[in-house]
């Protein structure tokens, strides 16, 4: 049996002093798969021009 756990995603912007929108981004991101230097470098438009260690940070966090 699966278990779920819930992540506040308003609680980690909180925390690293960003936005919702673009942790929520990151997050739908890594769901897809795609990996942290892709996100950082072809998708800086979804995640407002986050660098690699912002990113790294809100992986950590999940």
């Amino acid at each position: 049996m699966a278990t779920t756990i819930t992540i506040d995603l308003r609680q980690v912007a909180r925390g690293l002093a960003i936005s919702l929108r673009q942790v929520q981004a990151v997050v739908e991101l890594l769901d897809e798969g795609n990996t942290v230097p892709f996100i950082t470098r072809y998708r800086k438009d979804q995640t407002g021009g986050l660098n690699e260690e912002q990113i790294r940070q809100i992986q950590a966090r999940l």
